[in-house]
């Protein structure tokens, strides 16, 4: 048989089994694009954004980088959508879902780099790093043969450091003076989402949780157990500072308050019908003394959990009001490992209420929300401090709650306006603050090191005039003047410094049991808990 005709043979079952393929294909890519909530199907005609995309790649006079082209199209189209709908390319994919899993791959340290020169200032209990014998203070010379003196940054440090589990990275240390080298077996490093919890009386716990992690539920519920052993009767419930996270974490938690099958928050959207979520079992701290605190950074998921902890009365809110997040988005993953996150549909309260703040006046509004919130004295005065034109709801005691911008407090505290200062603005941004603490805790260890705990640190450990005249000369290098500091604005930076060198000691339950100390809102909290 001639070439002629075995192609005339083969080539009508070459196209059946390219027709079969594809087919099947397609109705596996059908199968893949499910939402939760339903299919939704592409549209096979090419959109003129695809079509002007190709001619540019074809025929345009310069080599254009189309993927970035079609990246920033895609995300100017988002932002005409709403402020949290977003794009998110595949090289930054791997970061943004490290946050939210809760852990990572690498060898379990913090570093901070001090004149070109990373150093160490935590080592993680139990991790790889601890187990290598790494310890506060030691400063890297290099990662593999890589030399990380000079000129480096964090993110180049964290490259060289993070890898798969299992893999050894090998590391030169200056320690005392004495170059010194390490094998580290890198391993899965947890993040914390909950950043403290201790007694802070005989009867009150604290809790502060700074994210919704996947395992922010797990960390919850062990700090929670751990402190019913030790006598809790009211708890502090810390959530200033957090942007949200995942939706079910918070959920979960509220749960462990609410009693019976209460509802904790509904979603509804144009393309997603209502859906409940209530209290589905008997949970842990359903009966003791509750106080939520929360300001303008307190977001999404946050704002759930307080939503739904003021509507049924179940906790006093202290603090600010909260940021307005009411969006819910879900993540879809493309084709070519980047991810869109789009927002499908709105929460509510048990009340009813939305906690979305208007976004009509466009992205730069919305993002200098907070800005004008300092401007207009919202962040200082009560009367300020409150919701334009939102609808009144009720909460299931009858008190009188607003939707429309955010969870208002019951009880209002005032932001430290020395957080406001210039001078400390300053420190803050030449990281002045940072150096000298760490400088002062590796001078000082050993005497640090003789405190039992951090509480014994915290009700004992002062600083000296000439700890403060040092720091004094110290900021001036960075041209930063503090001698005509206010003594209340000293007072403040003091508490920061002191809950510095806590933290590298007792990582972050020993920062935050020394500046809660003076933290009106955790004061204001307690002595109503009482």
């Amino acid at each position: 048989m001639n070439e002629k005709k075995r192609l005339q043979v083969w080539l009508p079952l070459l196209f059946a089994v390219v027709m079969i393929i594809g087919m099947v294909l397609g109705y596996k890519l059908r199968d893949n694009t499910q939402t939760a909530r339903g299919i939704f199907q592409f549209s096979t005609k090419r959109a003129p954004v695809q079509e002007v995309l190709d001619l540019i790649m074809m025929k345009y006079v310069d080599k254009v980088n189309t993927d970035t082209l079609g990246n920033d199209a895609i995300q100017e189209m988002l932002v005409r959508l709403d402020p949290h709908s977003s794009f998110i390319p595949a090289v930054h994919l791997s970061e943004v879902n490290e946050d939210l899993q809760g852990n990572f791959q690498g060898i379990g340290i913090e570093f901070h780099i001090f004149k070109d020169t990373v150093n160490v200032v935590s080592v993680l209990s139990g991790g790889p790093s601890e187990k290598a014998g790494l310890a506060v203070g030691d400063k890297f010379i290099k990662v593999a043969d890589s030399s990380v003196t000079g000129t480096v940054t964090s993110e180049s440090i964290k490259k060289l450091l993070r890898g798969p589990g299992g893999s050894t990275v090998s590391v030169t240390m200056l320690r005392s003076g004495k170059l010194m080298k390490f094998d580290i077996q890198r391993g899965i490093i947890p993040l914390p989402s909950l950043e403290a919890a201790y007694m802070a009386n005989p009867g009150t716990g604290y809790i502060r949780i700074s994210k919704f992690s996947e395992t922010t539920y797990e960390e919850f519920m062990s700090a929670l157990e751990e402190l019913k052993n030790e006598g809790l009767q009211s708890l502090v419930l810390d959530l200033r500072g957090n942007g949200g996270g995942i939706l079910g974490e918070a959920i979960e938690i509220a749960d462990e308050f609410l009693d019976g099958d209460k509802l904790i928050v509904y979603t509804e959207g144009n393309s997603v019908p209502r859906q409940e979520y209530r209290a589905r079992r008997r949970g842990l701290f359903e009966k003791g003394k509750l106080a939520l605190l929360m300001d303008e950074q307190s977001a999404s998921a946050s704002e759930v959990l307080a939503g739904a902890l003021q509507d049924w009365d179940r906790a006093v809110v202290i603090g600010r009001r909260s940021f307005g997040k009411g969006l819910v988005q879900e993540q879809y993953n493309l084709s070519d490992g980047s991810a869109l996150r789009l927002t499908v549909a709105r929460y509510y309260t048990p009340s009813g209420r939305s906690i979305q703040k208007p976004y009509d006046k466009g992205i730069d509004a919305y993002d200098n929300d907070i800005l004008e919130r300092y401007q207009h004295g919202d962040m200082v005065n009560a009367d300020s401090n409150k919701i334009a034109h939102g609808k009144a709801y009720k909460t299931s005691g009858g008190k009188v709650v607003y939707g429309g911008g955010g969870i208002m407090p019951d009880h209002f505290v005032a932001a430290d306006t020395a957080i406001l200062s210039k001078a400390l603005g300053e420190l803050y941004r030449n990281n002045t603050i940072n150096n000298f603490t760490y400088l002062y805790y590796i001078n000082n260890s050993n005497q640090i090191r003789t405190y039992k705990n951090a509480q014994a640190f915290a009700g004992n450990f002062k600083w000296s005039g000439r700890d403060w005249s040092n720091f004094v000369d110290f900021s001036a290098k960075d041209s930063v003047s503090l001698h005509s500091l206010p003594e209340r604005d000293k007072v403040f930076l003091q508490e920061r410094m002191k809950g510095l060198l806590a933290r590298y000691r007792w990582r972050n339950e020993g920062y935050y049991l020394v500046v809660n100390e003076k933290d009106a809102a955790v004061k204001k909290a307690i002595e109503i808990l009482k």
